[in-house]
């Protein structure tokens, strides 16, 4: 079927979209922060078990992600206030208490908070007004933590259920980042009015290309190097959204640290280049196209 969220249409055929402030490539900085429960299954592994018997306590998968808050995600944060670097963090709320440090830093760094859950589980099984109240405790906890509500959200694995932009926008949300269809963003319908669909990325994300697809380090640097340089004549007429999605139990690895520095520093290099935030994006694209209501 077509999409039912989204009117089909060419990317080149939308009208003509301004600069933001002189710049036609938009790179978002989105940093994956999630609290894996280790008292449940893991949401993913790098180990698998023995005879395939999987055990909770799951050690040494847990252990894996558990390193990326620990050792990675301070190599993140001095990497981007080192450069100067905005970013957003698709955050699980109930990484508030399982990594408060974390939590502290990267509200101390200026970090946007994205809603990404409570915790990294699926969302789209919930039934009757579970999946609602969650997505309500997620944003509640964020908002008193940062003092400030958050704009988007993003599903934990991108899943969703057939109503969840119909209870994100009941909530007030202003932006989804789980509709990868473009690389500019496009107005989506909901129960409750039009909900921004903002491009996020499968194919520059540490998950995928190490994680799932599980390629040579090296891989995720030349996909940001080529997928730049097509932007860069793409741009010409027309700006683009570029997202990076990172996660530091990935990206921050100590043999892929240097990934990350390679391809902030080929972005940073280009003067067709701004780095934004969600929220960011999100504005110039109201005021160049508002939603019709």
């Amino acid at each position: 079927m077509a999409n039912p969220r989204i009117p089909y249409r060419f990317s080149t055929s939308r009208p003509p979209l301004p600069k933001l402030d002189g710049k036609s490539i938009l790179v978002h900085l989105v940093v994956n922060v999630e609290h894996w429960q280790f008292d449940r299954a893991m949401p993913r592994t790098i180990i698998t078990p023995p005879h395939g018997q999987g055990t909770i306590p799951d050690v040494p998968n847990f252990s894996w992600a558990d390193y990326g808050m620990r050792a990675g995600l301070p190599r993140i944060l001095k990497l981007f206030t080192e450069r100067g670097l905005p970013a957003s963090t698709s955050f699980n709320a109930g990484a508030i208490d399982a990594y408060p440090q974390a939590a502290e830093a990267m509200l101390a760094a200026g970090w946007e908070f994205i809603g990404h859950g409570l915790h990294q589980k699926a969302i789209q099984n919930t039934d009757g007004d579970a999946e609602a109240q969650m997505i309500s405790a997620a944003f509640d906890k964020i908002a008193a933590f940062t003092g400030v509500k958050p704009r988007g959200w993003l599903s934990p694995g991108l899943r969703e259920s057939e109503r969840t932009p119909d209870l994100l926008k009941a909530q007030g949300l202003d932006y989804v980042c789980d509709w990868v269809v473009d690389d500019v963003p496009d107005w989506m319908t909901t129960a409750h009015g039009p909900l921004m669909a903002m491009p996020y990325n499968l194919e520059i994300n540490d998950s995928i290309v190490y994680a799932i697809e599980r390629h040579a380090t090296g891989e995720m640097e030349k996909r940001l190097r080529h997928t730049l340089a097509l932007f860069e004549e793409e741009a010409q007429t027309c700006p683009r959204v570029l997202a990076l999605g990172l996660h530091p139990h990935l990206i921050s690895v100590p043999h892929r640290f240097h990934e990350l520095v390679g391809m902030v520093d080929a972005l940073a290099a280009s003067p067709n280049v701004a780095f934004v935030t969600g929220s960011q994006i999100c504005d110039w694209y109201t005021a160049a196209v508002p939603p019709e209501v």
